[in-house]
Parts: C-alpha cells; sequence; structure tokens
C-alpha cells in the first residue's frame, strides 16, 4: 500500500526496550479504588450510588452527564466508603469528584449481557451498548467512543482506521495487547467497522513492532482488516498525522476526522469493545506500562481503573534509584504529577518514573532563530512566532498563527536547540483561551439573565396595563348600559 509523506516529526530514543519483552501480567487486587467521576472528555458523570452502598464488578456507578460524557462502573465488588474529592491525575494535583471502593476481596461480576452472535446486531445497538460500558478512546483523548461512532455514522465515514502506532518513546502496552490479543483486537475492529458502515479498514502499525505486525497479520487473514506497516517516526500515533500518512487527506483547521470521511480508533479502544459486545463487559481496566529508568523491573500490567499509581509502582518492584520526574502517559504529551495517590484511569497508557539524566533539564537561553522548530513541527506551524506572541500576551496573534491547531505533540520543544519550551507556552495559551472563553460565557449567560429580566417586567408592565384597559372598558361598557337602560325606562314611563 502506497504511503504518503510525514510533515516534520522528530525520532527521540524509543526506550521501549525496557518493558517490549514483558508478558502483560494482571495486578493484585487493590485494597481501596478512588474512581474519579471524570475520565473523559465532556462532563463528569453523575453518582447513582450512596455512601455504605454495597456493589458488584461491573456495576454502574454513575451516569454519563449529557451528550459528552461517560458512564462509569465499579471496578470490582466492594463496598462505597466515600463520595468526595481525593488528588486528581494531574499536574495540579487539585482534588476532583472521586468515589471511593472498599474491596471485598471477592472479585464478584454483576450480571453480564453477552452476545453470542455479535455481528447481528445493528450499527445503533453496537454504538449503544459501547455507551453503556463507559468505553473511552485508549490512545490519550478519551473521548466517549459511542458518540464517536454515532457521528462517523451519521457523516457517512468511509475509511476506519485503527492507530497501532505507539510512537511515544517508553510505552509498549499497545504492542503488548497486539501481541497477545490480536484476535480479540480484530473482531473488535470489525465490530466498530459494522457500527459505522465502513468500507475500507486500515491498521496502522510502527515498522518497529516486528512481533505485533505479525500477530495482528494473522489474526486478520486475508479478511477485509488490512494491516498497513508504518515508519518508526513521533508523532506517527497522533490521529492528524497517521491520517495524513495512510490516505494522503489533511483534516482542515478546526475540523474533524468525519469531515474528510475517516474514523481513527486506538487498537486498545478496539479490545474494550470487543469486551463490551461479545461479554457484556465494561471497561473498568487497562493495560498500562510501568517503565523509566528509576523503576527497578518495567513491565506492563492489567490494571483496574482508580488503582493508586503507588501500587503500579510497587509492582514493579519500585524504584531502583530516587526518580526525578514522575510522568502519567509518554514523555512527549504525558502529565507530570509529584502525587503517587492518583489513581490510574481509563486514558493511563504508562506510569514512567524518569532519572535526570533522561530529562535532560539545561537551562533555556534566548531563540536563535534557527527554524529547527519549524521544520519539526508535524501541523506546519511557526512555534517560533507563536511563542514569541504569547510571551506579550498577544494570544490573538498565536491564534492566527495557527494555534488552536497546535497538537501539543512536543516536537518543537525536542528538538529545540535553546532548551525553549516551546510546548509549555502553547498548552498555557490554550488554557487561558479556555478561560477567556469561559468567562465570555457567563457573561453572556448573565446578559441574557438581565435582558430576561427586562424583557420579563416589560411583559409584566404590558400585561398590567392590558388588564387595566380592559377592566376600564368593562366598566365604561356596563355604564352605557346602565344609562341606556336608565333612559329607555324613563322613555317608557
Amino acid at each position: 500500500m502506497k504511503l504518503f509523506d510525514l510533515r516534520g516529526g522528530v525520532h527521540p530514543e524509543g526506550k521501549k526496550s525496557l518493558s517490549v519483552e514483558r508478558h502483560i501480567r494482571p495486578l493484585p487486587l487493590p485494597k481501596k479504588l478512588y474512581v474519579p467521576l471524570q475520565q473523559h472528555i465532556g462532563a463528569p458523570a453523575t453518582p447513582v450510588v450512596n455512601v455504605g452502598d454495597k456493589v458488584l464488578k461491573g456495576q454502574l456507578i454513575a451516569n454519563a452527564q449529557g451528550a459528552v460524557s461517560s458512564s462509569i462502573h465499579a471496578p470490582t465488588s466492594g463496598t462505597i466508603i466515600a463520595l468526595g474529592d481525593h488528588v486528581a491525575p494531574h499536574p495540579s494535583g487539585l482534588p476532583v469528584p472521586t468515589v471511593t471502593l472498599e474491596s471485598d476481596g471477592e472479585d464478584k461480576w454483576v450480571a453480564l449481557n453477552a452476545v453470542e452472535e455479535p455481528f447481528t446486531l445493528a450499527p445503533e445497538d453496537i454504538a449503544a451498548r459501547v455507551a453503556a460500558a463507559g468505553i473511552v478512546g485508549l490512545g490519550g483523548a478519551t473521548f466517549p467512543a459511542a458518540l464517536k461512532l454515532n457521528l462517523s455514522r451519521n457523516s457517512g465515514v468511509q475509511t476506519l482506521i485503527m492507530n497501532g502506532g505507539e510512537c511515544e518513546p517508553y510505552l509498549t502496552c499497545d504492542d503488548r495487547i497486539m501481541r497477545e490479543r490480536a484476535a480479540e483486537i480484530v473482531e473488535g475492529i470489525r465490530l466498530i467497522a459494522q457500527a459505522v458502515a465502513a468500507k475500507e479498514i486500515l491498521v496502522g502499525i510502527e515498522d518497529n513492532k516486528p512481533e505485533a505486525i505479525a500477530a495482528m497479520r494473522t489474526a486478520a487473514g486475508d479478511g477485509e482488516v488490512k494491516i498497513v506497516v508504518m515508519p518508526s517516526m513521533y508523532p506517527m500515533g497522533s490521529e492528524k498525522q497517521i491520517i495524513q500518512v495512510l490516505t494522503g487527506k489533511e483534516i482542515p483547521a478546526g475540523g474533524r476526522p468525519a469531515d474528510i470521511g475517516v474514523l481513527v480508533h486506538n487498537v486498545a479502544t478496539a479490545f474494550a469493545v470487543h469486551q463490551a459486545i461479545r461479554f457484556g463487559k465494561p471497561l473498568i481496566s487497562r493495560i498500562v506500562t510501568v517503565s523509566g529508568g528509576a523503576i527497578k523491573t518495567p513491565c506492563n500490567v492489567e490494571a483496574l481503573v482508580g488503582t493508586p499509581v503507588q501500587e503500579l509502582i510497587a509492582f514493579a518492584d519500585g524504584y531502583a534509584q530516587p526518580a526525578a520526574r514522575l510522568v502519567l502517559g509518554g514523555p512527549m504529551m504525558g502529565q507530570q504529577f509529584t502525587n503517587t495517590d492518583v489513581p490510574m484511569v481509563k486514558g493511563t497508557s504508562g506510569v514512567l518514573a524518569l532519572m535526570s539524566a533522561e530529562i535532560g533539564q539545561a537551562e533555556a537561553s534566548p531563540c536563535i532563530r534557527c527554524s529547527t522548530c519549524v521544520r519539526a513541527c508535524p501541523v506546519g506551524l511557526l512555534p517560533l512566532e507563536m511563542a514569541a506572541h504569547i510571551r506579550v500576551a498577544d494570544l490573538t496573534g498565536a491564534v492566527d498563527l495557527g494555534l488552536k491547531d497546535c497538537i501539543a505533540c512536543g516536537s518543537c520543544s525536542y528538538v529545540c536547540p535553546a532548551h525553549i519550551p516551546l510546548v509549555h507556552y502553547f498548552n498555557y495559551a490554550k488554557g487561558d483561551l479556555a478561560a477567556q472563553e469561559r468567562s465570555k460565557l457567563k457573561q453572556e449567560a448573565t446578559k441574557k439573565l438581565a435582558d430576561n429580566r427586562t424583557e420579563r417586567i416589560a411583559r409584566i408592565e404590558r400585561e398590567r396595563a392590558e388588564a387595566m384597559a380592559r377592566r376600564k372598558a368593562a366598566r365604561e361598557a356596563k355604564e352605557r348600559a346602565a344609562k341606556e337602560a336608565a333612559a329607555k325606562a324613563e322613555a317608557a314611563a
């Protein structure tokens, strides 16, 4: 199959050998699980349990709220011991609404709604079951999968691309799941394709994963699922880039893949769809890579959602030496954290403990205008110019240069010889813009309320005047009738 060129990109040291040969192992059942209600893009889920409730594994504990949201299920059986805030898997470390579950050690499942012949289901039924299972994109974006299926079907998507790139250094969880669970992934892919009526199915895998490629090709056979080998480059696993390489198409600025007839899902998401449709299992666990130079025994584990990160590190035999930086996800786009009480969530692909030598903490110096960042940007932006506008608080200028199209891959920061943290500027600016947008919406809502109040007062005054006019007219009509009656009586007399 012909591949198309990828603009920009970098080649960071992979560091995948630390964990790639480690088979997936189940993590022992934690005593307590901290399940955040916000594990997806959109509105947080609404709890449907109370403190003291007994729950079974897979039981619904929080309902999706609104169109863009996702349901949350109990990762194991036990007792709800708290509904309140807990430290979040976020750089801020601020607490978020969380359901705390104390395990009873039995790990007993709720009754599951399995389907013996999943390919007899209608596309709408597949999407409904995916929604009920609380499945989100496991490649990092955590967009509710069912909503993505419905939007793609309604948009007439023709091409389904499954992302097996896993271009982030250190991470090997997708590689391992493709090696060990290829048949289940392929069935999940076919179910996704049925849900959106896709005519073409492509699975993109980087060429540094030969065992995963072989396993997926064996599972796919000569059917409609085509395994495509892509060159190893970061950020090959990004949605925009994998579409460009496999199809030659580019998503328009501010657009979505569905606008060009494409749907992209991660291979781990396909496995979750298989589990949900065939066995009725909700998304309550995922494969996580625990790695980094500071980890004693890097590994790939299947861990329950809500498991404290410190338990994953302990399962990897703890630290070989003190960690200079802790990261959830990959080192390029992942989130730094400091508190190991944070729980892993649906979108957690990795837990990294990095040494000082691995993070290169060099002092930033002035920009030398070398344009290395421009050549590295996979979206074709001007990082140095955007950063210059952001430094002087000219966010409008940065937006005009394409800030909203930045995918925050970090390629520019990685290659910058001046060690300028460019991607941090962009993330800061995006956060500031989001805050301004929220403030604008709040002001508009306040203005609308004020306008409604003014209109309501005017309507009340108008209705009052109309009522007074009606009463006056009725009174005058009554008086005229009385006068006319009196005149008639007098004439008769």
